[in-house]
């Protein structure tokens, strides 16, 4: 597949604003977080998108392509299958760890819940590239990594960002997904430049574009996905389109969702944003336009020339998802180097990457010391920013807890995962943590503690634990901790 897909001017599709979705005018496509979706149920409104002929990509954020272990067949698989099913020209995931611990380090296997970055050393490097070859193998379409936002740095980093994502594209044809809202976060947590590293990566390898809102902090950038996008955000995408014409722009909102209005006027800022670049760059006499799909149509883009954007090419017969590119023809611009073959890494890499992520992520979720080199403070950070995650994860699959707990649910929680680090899942947390209350006898209340058996009850299968069973977990949970 030669040609990226030309995507235009999107929104991420949530259930929250499925409606206000669809009737947002000039939307060409949308993207949806694939593990909220079943392949053989799909959501009537997404169902409806595609039948007017709007396209919808599924975005993953479990396969933790970046992780030490080797890419699960069965997350690739229903990866595959939803993309499928939607009828995608692509998939998207992250260049991140979502994971670490088990048999490759010795140790308990943890669950971040969150998207981790991955130290940009050569060992994660070459680890990340055979993952994402096999991710390639098994995958129906192609594939597009996401750099992330990040609130910590990893110490004796070899490579820069930019860098880091020209040699993975190079020595293995992925796309990449450029998060602007991220490349600004990383410029206010550990001071990089974002037109340092939009000049060092191969913009022409971009599938397309996110752009999402944040807040500062006590001089920490936190990526919320539910604030309007700031003015900072849309200079990192300004200077993108400056320097290429995306495929595609997507809009993020994941919480604290407005008014359809609001969300309107940012996909219209948006769009004037990478048409002004556009039209710049034309009157220099850059070969490259924006390509506005099907949204020319609509408001400001219909002021935007719209001359032929050049294919990507990644090289003839490259090794790219979804199979091989086709030959170039004689009107397209000559292709550049296939990538590189590159031998496996060996498994003392894997296992290093594994031991550092693991230390990494156990002094976050479990209170272990943290690892040398790391500015402990913003450990701190992130390990709060983990645990208040988690639980408003959990306070939406599982709704019922912070009925039943009231006000109580939340600093309940807070104290529960100081301890417990999360190992299966956010529906298996929400279970363990019911029964990490009853163990307690708590909440005091009998009517609330009754409702909360019940609850537990109908979900694990099980009989509420006796005397015995809590003094025998009781003792056990106290060994682990020692």
């Amino acid at each position: 597949m030669g040609d990226m897909a030309e995507l235009g001017i999107g929104i991420g599709w949530r259930p929250e604003i499925a409606e206000a979705v669809e009737a947002l005018p000039g939307l060409d496509w949308v993207e949806v977080v694939a593990e909220n979706i079943c392949a053989d149920h799909l959501p009537d409104s997404l169902t409806r998108l595609r039948e007017r002929g709007v396209t919808v990509v599924p975005h993953g954020v479990s396969l933790g392509l970046g992780g030490a272990d080797r890419p699960d067949p069965a997350r690739l698989a229903a990866l595959g299958e939803k993309a499928v099913a939607l009828g995608a020209p692509l998939v998207t995931e992250h260049i991140a760890f979502v994971r670490a611990g088990g048999p490759l380090t010795a140790s308990p296997l943890l669950e971040a819940g969150h998207l981790l970055p991955v130290p940009r050393t050569r060992d994660a490097l070459d680890v990340l590239c055979e993952n994402v070859r096999i991710a390639q193998d098994a995958l129906p379409v192609p594939l597009a990594l996401e750099n992330i936002a990040a609130l910590i740095a990893w110490p004796g980093e070899e490579l820069t960002e930019g860098q880091f994502l020209a040699e993975l594209v190079e020595r293995t044809g992925v796309r990449l997904l450029i998060d602007v809202a991220n490349l600004h976060t990383n410029h206010v947590n550990r001071g990089e430049d974002p037109a340092k590293a939009l000049s060092e990566l191969p913009v022409e390898a971009i599938a397309y574009v996110h752009v999402a809102g944040g807040v500062e902090r006590d001089g920490v950038w936190h990526d919320t996905h539910a604030h309007p996008v700031p003015r900072p955000v849309l200079d990192v995408l300004a200077d993108l389109a400056s320097r290429v014409s995306p495929p595609g722009v997507l809009l993020e909102r994941d919480d604290d969702f407005p008014p359809a209005e609001e969300l309107e006027a940012e996909l219209e800022v948006i769009r004037e944003t990478v048409i002004r670049e556009a039209v710049a760059r034309e009157a220099m006499g850059a070969s490259a336009a924006v390509p506005v799909g099907t949204a020319h149509q609509h408001g400001a883009l219909s002021s935007a020339p719209a001359p032929r954007r050049a294919p990507l090419l990644i090289g003839a017969g490259a090794r790219v998802s979804g199979g091989p590119m086709p030959s170039p023809v004689a009107t397209t611009p000559a292709p550049t180097p296939a990538p590189a073959p590159a031998s496996a890494p060996d498994e003392g890499a894997r296992q290093r990457v594994g031991l550092a992520q693991a230390a990494l992520l156990s002094a976050l979720v479990a209170g272990t010391p943290a690892p040398e080199g790391f500015d402990s403070r913003r450990l701190g950070v992130q390990s709060r920013a983990l645990a208040a995650k988690r639980a408003g994860v959990v306070a939406k699959v599982a709704p019922e807890l912070p009925e039943i707990l009231g006000k109580g649910f939340r600093p309940a929680f807070l104290a529960y995962a100081r301890t417990r680090p999360m190992t299966g899942g956010y529906r298996r947390d929400a279970l363990d943590f019911a029964e990490h209350l009853l163990l307690a006898d708590r909440p005091e209340d009998p009517a609330a503690r009754r409702r909360l058996t019940e609850w537990w009850q109908d979900r694990s299968g099980s009989r509420p634990p006796g005397r015995a069973a809590r003094l025998a977990r009781a003792a056990r949970h106290a060994l682990v901790r020692r």
